[in-house]
């Protein structure tokens, strides 16, 4: 090697950002390993290359010793051996000699080439996971590459982003080299290089779109307070702002739909119901089981459930199919949620009277946005009505507006 092999380093160093003197390091250390492969394995050869012309020296390290202690001719020499070399040694001293091969230069380059080669690799490696990293909870536009097994590997530019099929929205296709809209989820090291997990069924996609289709969530002025999300059915989304003169809800929506219908178009004709956020916990509950309407609504703080009354023409409405409204207000909330009819409460006697609580500074604090870790409603809370529930979807439908929100369907 010579100087140009040190100038190629230094371009390196400013191209891929790797450092000059890791890079001569590695070299030195890869060819210590090369050098006992091929000359025999001393335990004490050092390697040195010059940072300015590129010279390289192999070194031997001995002990000085007396002449009675010499036990290993490869890492000891006496006193008077040493003092042929330089006067000033003394017994304790290292002596370093200088070894190196011939031949030594051709397995230099071929060590150097494979060490620059890895470097090159794993430095490209860093900076593609640094990238995604920094993406992390961002989405991002990929190309569909290939399917294997219901898993769809997606092509994000530098690497290969994986769609697993639990990740995947209910009833979406994907086809070979088509557009995709993804949530980067998590991204990881390997030893193939970073992998980077996306998601089309995380709530934390929703929100992303909201922000791309509204300046006011981008700008801060209207804040996205909780998601729940039943994938490729319906999403439920609470919003605030802390303006007087901005409608959160309105602002989310857009002129005639236009802001929420591109963000229902990219989930396929998803269901959208955006309400505002309440720190009152009776008020939000109410909101939350949109577009149903609410007469009563009693707080149990102690175990974080909301008994609601509803009028007996609107349980069904208010339960959804299956149970999905009040399981989607349930984790939008944060609360446990009941639902009674008004007949239903007033056969049980009014006992909830003693339920009934304001909210307090604190309530809100308890939700987790995106319904990570929300509760559930539980099942007897709307198990006795399933069969009423299964007309809610075409009920649902008929209902676009109340006072607390919008319900937004793909049908409008």
């Amino acid at each position: 090697m010579n100087k140009e092999f040190i100038l190629a380093v230094e371009e390196l160093e400013k191209e891929k950002d790797i450092s000059k003197d890791l890079l001569i390091d590695a070299i030195e250390s890869a060819l210590v390993s090369a050098y006992k492969k091929n000359y025999g394995n001393s335990p004490n050869v050092r390697v040195n290359i010059d940072r300015v012309n590129g010279d390289i020296d192999v070194y031997m390290r001995k002990n000085v010793v007396s002449d009675e202690d010499v036990m290993d001719e490869y890492g000891e020499l006496t006193l008077d051996e040493a003092m042929e070399i330089n006067e000033n040694y003394e017994i304790g001293d290292v002596v370093e000699l200088k070894i190196t091969p011939r031949d030594f230069g051709r397995i230099a380059a071929q060590t150097a080439k494979q060490v620059v080669v890895q470097r090159i690799r794993e430095a490209e490696r860093g900076i593609i996971y640094d990238d995604f990293v920094n993406r992390q909870s961002e989405i991002a536009t990929g190309i569909v590459q290939r399917i294997s097994n219901e898993t769809v590997f997606v092509n994000m530019g530098r690497t290969e982003g994986i769609l697993s099929a639990n990740e995947q929205v209910p009833g979406e296709t994907y086809e070979i080299n088509s557009r995709v809209k993804v949530y980067i989820m998590d991204v990881k090291k390997t030893t193939k290089g970073p992998q980077v997990y996306l998601s089309r069924s995380h709530p934390g996609l929703v929100k992303r779109l909201f922000e791309l289709q509204v300046p006011e969530i981008r700008e801060g002025i209207v804040e996205i307070r909780s998601i729940s999300r039943e994938a490729g059915s319906r999403t439920k989304i609470a919003v605030s702002t802390a303006d007087p003169d901005v409608d959160a809800v309105g602002a989310c929506v857009g002129p005639r739909g236009s802001r929420v219908q591109a963000v229902v178009d990219e989930l396929f004709g998803e269901k959208i119901d955006i309400i505002n956020w309440s720190d009152e916990p009776a008020e939000l509950v109410s909101s939350a089981l949109s577009p149903a309407k609410v007469e009563q609504v009693f707080i149990n703080e102690n175990d974080s459930s909301a008994t609601v009354v509803v009028p007996d023409f609107q349980l069904s409405l208010a339960i959804g199919k299956e149970g999905q409204n009040v399981r989607l207000a349930a984790k939008l909330c944060g609360w446990k949620i009941d639902i009674k009819s008004h007949t239903q409460f007033e056969e049980a006697g009014g006992i909830y009277d003693s339920l009934r609580t304001e909210a307090d500074d604190d309530a809100g604090e308890d939700f987790i946005a995106y319904g990570e870790e929300n509760t559930f409603a539980e099942e007897e809370s709307y198990e006795a009505f399933a069969e009423d529930s299964e007309i809610c979807d075409e009920t649902a439908d008929a209902y676009d507006e109340d006072d607390d929100g919008i319900v937004f369907t793909a049908e409008e």
